[in-house]
Order: C-alpha cells, then structure tokens, then sequence
C-alpha cells in the first residue's frame, strides 16, 4: 500500500520496512501470543521520493526522531495489527507532512511605539503606586 503524503508526494510501498513484535499494551490474554505492535521505518537518505533539498529539509527537522537517516514510528495503542498499521502510516504522513513545510518568516525587528512605551510606564506607576499604597507606615506621632 503506497503512502500519500500530498497531491504530488506518493512513497512506494517498497521504500517502507514493517516490523512487527508483541505489544506490552492492552490486549488481555491475546497479548502475549499475536504480534500487534507495528513499526514502521523509513529511509530518507535511501528515498527516490524525495530530491537532494527535501532530504536535507526533513533530516534536519526530524533529526531527533531519525536513526541514521531513517525514521521510525511505533504504534501499539490497538489491540489488532491492522489498526495500528493504519496509524503508524497516519503518523509517518503527518510528520513528513510537517517535515516538509517551510520555516515560518522570521519576524522583522520594529521598535515599541511611543503610545506603547506610554502604556507600559504608566501602568508600571500604577502599578508601584499600589503596592505603596499597602505599605504599613508607621506614624510618629504618639
């Protein structure tokens, strides 16, 4: 089953490794006799999909999830192989969906204006005016 990532990115079924190992999740008896955790790894540095930049782009955003250039996604949550299947490919979508997105543009660096710097002094007076309202002061005389 190939995955769609987008409308103009499909990974081949045969660029994803299945592995498959008993689930310490929930599962009553059935736990210890079917393997129902699923994990699912992806070799970007191996990719056809994928060009030299997209490469680098997820490999540097998804550097702490990627084990020598691959990635894994574990899913165990269900108790039937099959749902969780469906999930770690959910999961892979998602992250190089996220992965492939350009970085957001870096704000532009503006001064305060001089009604904001207004507002902040003035509710830094108000402010201390308060607190030396509540202030105990003894008196002198007696």
């Amino acid at each position: 089953m190939d995955l769609t990532i987008n409308s103009s990115l499909v990974i081949p079924s045969k660029e994803l490794k299945w592995r498959f190992s008993k689930s310490s999740g929930p599962g009553g008896q059935g736990v210890n006799t079917t393997d129902s955790r699923v994990e699912l790894v992806f070799d970007i540095k191996r990719s056809s999909v994928f060009g030299p930049f997209h490469k680098k782009r997820l490999l540097v955003r998804l550097e702490n999830r990627c084990v020598n250039g691959c990635l894994n996604v574990v899913a165990s949550e269900n108790r039937s192989q099959y749902q969780n299947r469906q999930l770690a490919i959910a999961r892979l979508a998602e992250l190089l969906r996220e992965g492939l997105k350009p970085p957001p543009k870096a704000r532009k660096v503006t001064k305060p204006t001089r009604a904001s710097q207004k507002r902040r002094v003035t509710a830094k007076k108000h402010r201390g005016a308060l607190k030396q309202a509540r202030q105990s002061k003894p008196s002198t005389c007696e």
